[in-house]
């Protein structure tokens, strides 16, 4: 690594670590507003207590870092401008996309963690810290998951789950099974008292077993040895645990795995509600890319802060920033409401201000 792209990067990570503990402890600030006392009356300890933030701040960190990256770019920019080293080192010969390349590395690097934060940590700890919440912060009396009903269409099997009883949905108390043929007309249906997820298959515990016909009259069951059996598998039930879990996630807190997943099991669900789904993914799957975007236009604002004044820059990187969060919103109404075409309103707003940033940065050459 060269000394110059070292001195570029320590130079702008230190504002970039500034912006993100300040709007870090502005959330965490008025998160304690309203919840301290019962934090302090509960008193989960300083481990739960950080747990608890990080799944409360985890879902506005798409919107925090490429804040903060703007925000540390204009910084840097600024500085380089007004201590003219940004004059010496064009005068050195070094090219202007050589010197802020650094800056581009790590927005380019904080969209990939951004990108894992959706992906991995919000599905996982944000509806966790929202049930902790709840509870006053008592983790024993968390609510479980109750009243799940799964639909697996492609198989004709409902599944109505009283209650989830393990946080990886392996246990299941109060399960109805209601099996029906290709012709939609119920064939059988399954209660048990527990039902537990062990090396891929289901194992219900003393299973009652009702055989129905096509009438939906109840049959006599065949004569098996199974029906003596207080523990029975059913080997062609594919449901896996996770799609129970699904059922009671919030839709916001769901990763684009998870959204997948659930458009794939419900092919029934109406065209509009598909619509805006379909929104939702493509729109979760370009948000990180607003970390190199948002810093691509900040370039040049910031040095036009030490060129020309330091309020036009701010001003005109504010200008794009909240432009850019306008037209995407903008976009996003258009595609609710069947105006668009989801993906193209998932897509457009970064490709116009990947332009125009683009078009800036050109200019500084």
């Amino acid at each position: 690594m060269r000394i110059l792209t070292r001195y570029v990067f320590r130079e702008f990570c230190a504002p970039l670590a500034y912006c993100l503990t300040g709007f870090i402890s502005i959330y965490v600030l008025f998160e304690l507003f309203g919840s301290f006392s019962r934090l302090m009356a509960a008193k989960p300890g300083f481990q739960k207590s950080v747990e608890y933030m990080a799944g409360y701040i985890a879902p506005y960190f798409e919107w925090i870092a490429p804040a903060c990256l703007m925000l540390a770019t204009l910084y840097t920019m600024w500085s380089f401008c007004r201590h003219s080293e940004l004059i010496a080192m064009r005068a050195s010969g070094i090219g202007f996309f050589a010197i802020v390349k650094p800056l581009l590395v790590a927005a380019a690097l904080m969209a990939v963690f951004v990108a894992w934060v959706n992906e991995s940590y919000v599905p996982r700890r944000a509806q966790w810290a929202k049930q902790f919440r709840a509870a006053r912060f008592e983790e024993d009396k968390m609510e479980r998951s109750e009243g799940i009903v799964y639909h697996n269409s492609e198989a004709g099997r409902t599944w109505t789950v009283g209650m989830v009883m393990t946080p990886d949905a392996h246990a299941l108390e109060d399960v109805t099974v209601d099996v029906r043929g290709k012709d939609g007309k119920p064939s059988m249906e399954i209660k048990a008292r527990r039902v537990e997820y062990m090396d891929g298959q289901w194992l219900f515990v003393s299973p009652n077993v009702t055989f129905r016909n096509e009438k939906g009259e109840e049959m006599p069951p065949p004569a098996s040895d199974l029906d003596k059996l207080t523990i029975r598998t059913f080997p062609g039930f594919n449901e896996d645990p996770y799609d129970f879990l699904l059922q009671n996630r919030e839709w916001a807190f769901c990763s684009v795995a998870d959204k997948l997943r659930y458009l794939k099991t419900h092919p029934a669900i109406s065209p509009e509600a598909r619509r805006d789904y379909e929104y939702d993914i493509y729109s979760k799957i370009v948000s990180p890319l607003a970390c190199i975007i948002i810093t691509l236009f900040a370039i040049p604002a910031g040095v036009a802060t030490g060129r020309q004044s330091v309020f036009k820059g701010i001003v005109g990187a504010l200008g794009m920033f909240f432009a850019f969060y306008g037209l995407s919103i903008l976009f996003m109404i258009f595609a609710k409401r069947g105006l668009c075409p989801p993906l193209i309103a998932a897509v457009l707003p970064d490709i116009v201000f990947f332009g125009i940033g683009g078009y800036l940065f050109w200019r500084q050459r």
